[in-house]
């Protein structure tokens, strides 16, 4: 969790158990001595500065481009370096003088002006229009500036190029994804785990829906809510496997990842009671590509793995919410000739499971995905274009039961343990 926040909750809860009497106030004292000294956040004098720094550049870049033309090639060429080697420069000096804000800011900046001439270069001798090219070297030389300062938003600026670069390359190829990306992206979440900062994991896991969204919806010659589903399935399953672990490090990464993974489940659940009965083509006949398929697999194996190792019943839940997604948009393709009610009450079911798990596990992300799944199935089934209503309400009243009948039967387990 980000440091600031956690400082609060913390000095709430020493306060607490204070008052309570759990820990004396000299153990209290004790606790609060043994936290290392919180880093200078952003106060106002500091965005200030942010926004002038931001107005004398942009003044700067309008000014140079207004004289473009007019200027050599060579001395153009030098603007651009000294760009760079004053945005770096400034933010060595930031960093220097403890100022890791504005620092980043500079890493960022100067990673942006690096991207800016590999552009301006091109146009300026003629080079090859491989423009997917020019965002693949501007990637790597922004993910090379995170490397090298720890800058978050350079990693930022490195996963936004590589994403471009990657959906340019799914728009060219044959209709299958662009594994490259693949590569570049564990790279960057290595480096993520390594500076175990949750800020770069949520960076990698936006990464990671935009490839898989792009694969998915690339061709139209597959099944793509089938391909949602696998990405969801990987992301919370593979997510949930990292969080198992020992490390840290690895189990904030895959926790972020797995609450990602739940919302883009919920999605593909709604998306997908709204497609099962509907004109929207989100799915083609040459069926489940294969590759996509052993992603969701792996994903749902990965979380039961988790809830073996753990003992952990919310993630084998997660799993079988996972298995559930990947089954329903095969089900609504076979149901194309009469109401898919079945995958309905699978993507129900998923969602159900996904609520379920995150509380047991005391996860509010995914909580918050499963019930907002939840709703947006409902409404979906209620609100469909084709079919009857008294039927619909029928199937909703039955899962309503079903729904009920087994709150009865958790219940008194729990009764049951707590006895």
């Amino acid at each position: 969790m980000f440091e600031r926040t956690y400082r609060q909750r913390l000095e709430a809860d020493l306060a607490r158990w204070e008052t309570d009497g759990v820990i004396t106030p000299a153990a209290g004292v004790a606790i609060r001595s043994a936290l290392p000294p919180l880093a200078p956040g952003a106060n106002i004098a500091v965005v200030v500065g942010i926004v002038g720094g931001l107005l004398i550049a942009a003044a700067f870049l309008a000014f140079v481009a207004a004289h473009w033309t007019d200027i050599a090639r060579l001395l153009r060429c030098a603007i651009l370096a000294l760009s760079i080697i004053a945005a770096y420069g400034l933010g060595a000096w930031f960093a220097r003088s403890g100022r890791m804000i504005l620092a980043d800011l500079c890493a960022s900046v100067g990673a942006i002006i690096f991207g800016a001439g590999i552009a301006l270069v091109g146009q300026m001798y003629h080079l090859g229009s491989d423009f997917a090219g020019g965002m693949l070297l501007w990637a790597i030389g922004a993910l090379a500036a995170a490397l090298l300062t720890g800058s978050r938003g350079a990693l930022a600026v490195a996963l936004v190029a590589a994403c471009i670069w990657s959906d340019m390359r799914m728009v060219e190829g044959d209709g299958m994804p662009h594994a490259p990306f693949v590569a570049f992206w564990l790279v960057a979440a290595g480096l993520a785990i390594a500076w175990n900062s949750r800020a770069a994991a949520h960076l990698l896991a936006l990464a990671a829906l935009n490839w898989w969204t792009a694969a998915a919806f690339q061709t139209g010659l597959h099944d793509q809510l089938a391909v949602l589903a696998d990405g969801a399935g990987l992301l919370l399953g593979g997510g949930l496997a990292l969080a198992a672990l020992r490390s840290p490090r690895l189990s904030e990464f895959g926790a972020v990842l797995s609450s990602y993974g739940g919302f883009m489940l919920a999605a593909v659940a709604v998306l997908g009671s709204t497609a099962f009965d509907s004109s929207i083509l989100l799915y083609a006949p040459s069926g489940h590509p294969a590759w996509a398929l052993s992603c969701g697999a792996g994903g749902m194996l990965l979380a039961f793995v988790a809830a073996a190792v753990t003992r952990d019943s919310g993630a084998a839940l997660a799993g079988l919410a996972i298995a559930l997604a990947l089954f329903a948009p095969e089900q609504g393709v076979a149901q194309q000739d009469r109401q898919p009610w079945f995958a309905y009450a699978l993507e129900l079911g998923a969602m159900l499971c996904l609520v379920i798990s995150g509380m047991i596990d005391s996860v509010r992300p995914r909580i918050v995905a499963g019930w907002l799944g939840v709703a947006g199935v409902i409404a979906a089934i209620t609100w469909a274009v084709k079919g009857s209503l008294l039927e619909r309400s029928m199937f909703l009243a039955v899962a309503g039961v079903v729904a009920i009948v087994l709150a009865l039967v958790l219940n008194a387990l729990l009764a049951r343990d707590a006895r």
